[in-house]
């Protein structure tokens, strides 16, 4: 199984946690130690299972719009977009629980036009104005058909480091990765008012395959 790059410190401290609490356990508590040692070893299972990299086959994408994470959609919703766009757009809101896959995909094809980073409070990621007051990210891309669309990574009450690759004037592909967000969150995507959107609350969806919606020539 192939393991994203930010899962480096964390199963380091993993390991040696799972390795002390296990000599430790054996030492003192001789056979009762594995009443410790087993779920350790799930929870230490689940680290390595967190940071997977699963093996997808990207598309090529104009007009679709793809889902960004894996999860489940929580929101569809007309809103103002204060922060860039500064006009009504559509806010479709992916929660990802701490055993989806955490890799942030772009949304559209086009070109990177803004990014920011937001510090920020952790409200639980399903909580609506997570979207504004908890640590986030925010990237606009302006895409192959002519429109500026907007998402935004949220970290949530587990989630507390979440980490972009992208910069402004960079190349963005739909379904490729431009970030990743550690243990459970969010990720929000604005489109125009006039998107054909694909997709329900309550849908589970497939980072970098799911088309979520359809964007106007």
């Amino acid at each position: 199984m192939k393991l994203h790059r930010e899962s480096k410190g964390t199963i380091l401290v993993a390991t040696l946690l799972f390795v002390i609490i296990s000599i430790l356990a054996i030492y003192f508590l001789k056979i009762w130690s594995l009443l410790i040692i087993m779920p350790l070893l799930v929870m230490y299972s689940l680290v390595f299972w967190f940071f997977r990299v699963p093996d997808r086959e990207i598309l090529d994408h104009r007009e679709n719009v793809i889902a960004p994470v894996d999860g489940k959609v929580v929101m569809i919703k007309e809103v103002e977009e204060t922060e860039f766009l500064k006009e009504r757009a559509i806010q479709v809101s992916i929660f990802m629980s701490p055993l989806n896959v955490h890799i942030c995909r772009f949304p559209v094809s086009g070109n990177v036009i803004y990014k920011k980073y937001h510090p920020g409070k952790y409200l639980v990621a399903w909580h609506e104005k997570s979207s504004t007051d908890n640590e986030r990210t925010t990237v606009a891309v302006e895409s192959l058909t002519h429109h500026k669309v907007v998402f935004r990574q949220i970290a949530g009450y587990v989630a507390r480091r979440i980490v972009f690759y992208c910069n402004e004037g960079d190349t963005a592909k739909a379904g490729h990765e431009f970030g990743f967000i550690k243990f459970g969150s969010r990720m929000d995507v604005f489109l125009p008012l006039d998107t054909e959107i694909l997709c329900r609350i309550g849908d589970k969806t497939k980072g970098g395959l799911d088309v979520i919606a359809r964007m106007k020539e």
